[in-house]
C-alpha cells in the first residue's frame, strides 16, 4: 500500500523543506515535523491490549500497545526522523542499519548493521517494524534495508520517508509488494545522477550543515 499524503499541514512544511534558503536548525525542525505527522498514520494499525485504568471517579477502560515497535533509521539521514517516532511511542527499540549509495553505480553499499541475523534483539519481543529514510529515490537502499530484516526475520514491515520518487516506489513494491509505504510527498522523476526531481537535495547534508 502506498500513502502519500494529503494533509495541509503536511504540504505546507514540505514545501519549507525544499526551500533552499531553508538553514539546517531548521530543516532538522521540519523533518521531525514531517515525521510525526506521517507517523500517526503509519502506525495507526498498531494493536491494542485493554487494561483498566482508575480515574478520580471510576475505573475505566484503557489500552496498552499489544506489541512492541522497533525503529530502524538508515544512516545517517533516518536520524531525524527517530525522535518524533520515539515521541509518539517512547517505548519503541531503535536498532540502526548505515547504507550508502555509490555515485557511480547507484547501488547501495552496507557498512553497519545493527540487525544480526544470528542474534534478533530481545527474542521475539519487537513485532512491528518501522524502517526510516527521508528519501526513496532509486529504491536499492530501502530495498537493501529490507532484504537484511527480512534475512533476520522481522516483519511486519512499514517504510516511512519525506519525499518519494516514482521509481523507487515501483522498484520497492516490485521487490517487497507487502511493506507499506507512507511518504510526505511523491516527486516527479529521477534525473540522471539519480536525484529526485524537483526534491530537496541530500537530506543528510542538509540535516547536519555538511
Amino acid at each position: 500500500m502506498l500513502y502519500a499524503s494529503e494533509h495541509p499541514l503536511v504540504r505546507l512544511k514540505v514545501a519549507e523543506l525544499r526551500d533552499a534558503q531553508t538553514r539546517p536548525p531548521r530543516f532538522r525542525e521540519l523533518v521531525r515535523e514531517i515525521s510525526m505527522l506521517l507517523g500517526y498514520e503509519a502506525l495507526r494499525g498498531l494493536p491494542l491490549a485493554p487494561k483498566t485504568v482508575r480515574t478520580p471517579l471510576a475505573d475505566a477502560t484503557g489500552y496498552d500497545l499489544a506489541v512492541s515497535v522497533g525503529l530502524v533509521p538508515i544512516l545517517r539521514a533516518g536520524l531525524g526522523m527517530v525522535d518524533a517516532f520515539l515521541t509518539l511511542v517512547p517505548g519503541a527499540e531503535v536498532w540502526h542499519l548505515g547504507l550508502y549509495r555509490d555515485e557511480e553505480t547507484l547501488k547501495p553499499v552496507e557498512y553497519y548493521n545493527r540487525l544480526s541475523p544470528q542474534k534478533p534483539p530481545s527474542g521475539d519481543e519487537v513485532r512491528s517494524w518501522v524502517l526510516l529514510d527521508p528519501m526513496l529515490a532509486t529504491g536499492g537502499s530501502a530495498i537493501a534495508a529490507v532484504d537484511v530484516l527480512r534475512r533476520s526475520g522481522r516483519r511486519p514491515l512499514t517504510y516511512v520517508g519525506l519525499i518519494a520518487a516514482p521509481e523507487g516506489i515501483r522498484a520497492l513494491q516490485a521487490a517487497h509488494p507487502d511493506v507499506d509505504i507512507y511518504v510526505g510527498a511523491v516527486d516527479d522523476h529521477l534525473n540522471d545522477h539519480g536525484y529526485i526531481v524537483p526534491g530537496l537535495g541530500d537530506a543528510g547534508d542538509r540535516q547536519f550543515g555538511t
